[in-house]
């Protein structure tokens, strides 16, 4: 025990130690129950305006610490970056919630707005390992309506069209709107409800929350935030990038392949997700969207397990790539290796915890902090 404090002490310096060691304490006398002294660790960093980022080995444990955590300590703010819960190259998209939550976090990672950034951040090894869209993606195409705002009914779709939502009859799911006269109902990406704009003439007359089930009212706001309406931008624009960048990515007819047809046609393909890079000049890590002082806590094998799920998709990139209506991206455009994932973390940081289920490894704890 007396080794691990003495690594949080010369690594945070902070007045909260005594609280931490009692945690840490009792966390390993009674074993099992690691959330504790991670929270401690948590509130240490948050002491010295620090964001911690947590990264588990297991992607069980994303969604129990996030609530765990979130019990122990209700003034932390937590946030998850939850997996797109997909095999790789997959012909099934995310579904709508997971890609809304995603792209909520990551637009509060980087937001101006300093209150909207999480105290803590948790992912799987395995997500947190992804290629993502460049940090100037998310916050570059998030624009709002703001009630007595004036805008047309025809310019006020075409902007969620162009951010990639999907004009549907009933608005059920994040990404999509619904236009009706005067109204114009949207599930905003990154939102717990739809949003239903009244317009009078050319002006938003009132903004309200409603139930998707029952079209009732359940309170006013008064704007709208628009996340895009997926990871990768899908204007025209970048349609195009995403034709030119098939083309010389893989040989034959594209035209015989269906992802690039319904692409020049203005239609997302399911598990097109998986040609993410393609839509974009390059790509960027989760490192990108942290702050430079950011305190990564690493828990268990977080090396094996990105290890183990590059070797899973690199069987999966074998037995694929030979299809020539649905090529395959290697695994290195859309995910890092171990080694890339952990150079890109290295100038942060680091806290390693075996943390087994009896307790806290004091041999499996080190540190690495920017000079």
């Amino acid at each position: 025990m007396s080794d691990v404090l003495s690594v949080l002490a010369s690594s945070l310096n902070d007045t909260q130690l005594a609280a931490a060691a009692r945690r840490l304490k009792n966390s390993t006398v009674n074993g099992g129950n690691r959330s504790a002294a991670l929270t401690a660790l948590i509130e240490l960093a948050r002491s010295q305006k620090r964001m911690a980022v947590l990264i588990c080995a297991n992607a069980f444990d994303v969604a129990r610490l996030n609530q765990e955590i979130a019990w122990l300590d209700p003034s932390l703010k937590v946030s998850s970056l939850p997996d797109w819960e997909t095999l790789p190259y997959d012909t099934m998209s995310p579904h709508a919630d997971l890609v809304s939550e995603r792209l909520e976090t990551l637009y509060n990672l980087t937001s101006d707005d300093l209150q909207a950034r999480p105290d803590v951040l948790i992912a799987a090894a395995s997500t947190a390992a992804q290629r993502f869209a460049p940090k100037s993606y998310v916050a570059g195409n998030t624009f709002f309506f703001r009630k007595g705002q004036t805008i047309s009914i025809g310019k006020l779709e075409a902007s969620l069209v162009a951010a990639g939502y999907g004009r549907v009859e009933q608005t059920m799911a994040p990404g999509e709107f619904a236009v009706r006269g005067g109204i114009v109902d949207i599930f905003p990406m990154g939102a717990a409800t739809p949003l239903r704009l009244d317009l009078f003439d050319d002006e938003i007359d009132a903004i309200r929350r409603f139930d998707p089930e029952s079209q009732r009212s359940t309170g006013s706001v008064d704007r709208v935030r628009i996340l895009p309406g997926h990871e990768f931008a899908f204007d025209e624009e970048s349609r195009n990038r995403f034709r030119a960048a098939w083309r010389a990515a893989f040989p034959g007819d594209p035209n015989k392949c269906p992802v690039y047809v319904d692409v020049g046609s203005g239609i997302c393909s399911p598990g097109i997700e998986y040609y993410l890079p393609l839509f974009f000049e390059s790509t960027g890590t989760l490192a990108d969207y942290l702050p430079d002082n950011a305190l990564f806590i690493t828990l268990g094998e977080t090396r094996d397990a990105i290890d183990s799920f590059m070797r899973q998709t690199q069987e999966r990139y074998k037995f694929l790539s030979h299809d020539a209506q649905r090529p395959a991206l290697p695994p290195e455009k859309l995910f890092d290796k171990a080694d890339s994932f952990f150079d890109a973390i290295a100038p942060f940081g680091r806290i390693s915890l075996k943390a087994p289920e009896t307790g806290i490894d004091t041999q499996g704890l080190r540190r690495k902090m920017p000079h």
